[in-house]
């Protein structure tokens, strides 16, 4: 694509913290970013060329989204695949990934048929709409199990364990509305395959090891403390899931490591992801420049690690939401190797993800400890 002044316009759904680094990486590329949030004033409006407000099913909005871009894509799957399809007919302006790859993710249950039966591993599951189908598919699957909210689930929330029979009736009403149930994995590790599909191109950034606590990402080390067996057999499995997507873009593609070695899928998000921040630093190419790259169909960067890096995400640390003012800082700009990235939300709430902090260095377990105890003194609590 020829570069003018302005340059290429992408039009992103969704301006929290994945659109102000999908902005960041743009910038560079002469590539201008437009967003469209519900929320004034989002994250990603000091980075971008501006700021449509607007709800993720509104029509209209879409539709003056579309009018300003060479082409749409999503940071969030909130994004109405629908309208999004609708507007990009009538405006003859391409989506990617495309609509149908968001409808896909949004439903689990659908997701997870559509990867088994392409021969994707994945954890035994049932889909259930009642207690008493709960009940049955647990006898099955063993207890316990893990419930699921077919739609909008994200950092643990409509995710529900169920450890026994007496459990059954209150993880149906918490979920409260349509649900799948997986088999609880007994897994050594949890990994992510950021995967990468260009014009004609696929990729994938070297496999990370993720760490959760009450089901958040709370660390990424890559790369991942695998064997070379167990790296390039979740790499497979990351390729055979972006053969199902349609549209190019970024993907993040969550496994699990059983304990026998085996590679299960987690779940996917069609767009950059949390377990890939760590590229901004570690990586020749970020995933946010990748994402842009291929959605505009210029050729993918390469996905080669400059060094180990590890990354955490800093959390509000409140009991309640309040103003956000993080204290702390100034020992992490004293760190060397140390980078730290603030999200810009005006309000901090329990567990919220309020920035993150990448180190790079030579062993990936010293980093570790070293990046728990300068995040750990980051703080948003005022007394």
């Amino acid at each position: 694509m020829t570069r003018t002044s302005p340059g290429p316009t992408v039009g992103v759904v969704g301006g929290g913290q994945l659109g102000r680094m999908l902005g960041e990486a743009a910038a560079p590329l002469g590539v201008e970013l437009v967003v469209a949030d519900p929320t004034p004033d989002c994250p990603a409006t000091p980075v971008v060329r501006d700021q449509l407000v607007g709800g993720f099913e509104d029509e209209s909005t879409f539709r003056a989204l579309a009018e300003r871009a060479d082409v749409l894509t999503f940071e969030i799957e909130l994004a109405d695949p629908d309208v999004l399809e609708r507007v990009a007919e009538e405006t003859d302006t391409p989506v990617h990934p495309a609509p149908e790859t968001l409808r896909l993710i949004q439903d689990k249950l659908v997701q997870k048929r559509r990867l088994a039966a392409a021969g994707v591993p994945v954890p035994d599951f049932r889909g259930v709409d009642t207690a008493a189908e709960l009940r049955a598919a647990c006898e099955e699957l063993g207890y316990p199990a893990m419930l699921k909210a077919r739609t909008g689930g994200y950092d643990g929330r409509g995710n529900v364990p169920v450890s026994g029979p007496d459990e059954v009736e209150a993880a149906m009403d918490d979920i409260a509305g349509p649900a799948m149930v997986e088999e609880m994995v007994d897994f050594e590790r949890e990994l992510a395959v950021m995967g990468c599909l260009g014009d004609g191109e696929r990729d994938t950034f070297p496999v990370t090891e993720t760490i959760h606590r009450e089901e958040i990402l709370r660390e990424s080390v890559a790369p991942a403390r695998a064997s070379e067996a167990v790296s390039e057999r979740a790499r497979e499995v990351a390729l055979d899931v972006l053969d199902v997507m349609e549209g190019r873009g970024v993907f993040g593609v969550e496994l699990f490591q059983t304990a026998d070695d085996e590679i299960l899928l987690n779940e996917i998000a069609p767009r950059p992801h949390n377990s890939g921040h760590w590229t901004i630093e570690g990586c020749h190419t970020s995933q946010f420049e990748q994402h842009i790259r291929a959605v505009l169909g210029e050729p993918l960067g390469t996905t080669e690690l400059r060094d180990p890096t590890v990354s955490a995400n800093i959390l509000g640390d409140v009991d309640e939401r309040r103003t956000a003012t993080m204290a702390g800082e100034e020992s992490v700009f004293a760190t060397e190797r140390a980078h730290l990235h603030w999200y810009g939300k005006r309000e901090v709430y329990p567990l919220r993800k309020m920035g993150h902090v990448t180190m790079t260095g030579d062993d990936c377990g010293e980093l570790l400890a070293d990046l728990r105890e300068l995040r750990d003194g980051l703080t948003f609590r005022s007394d």
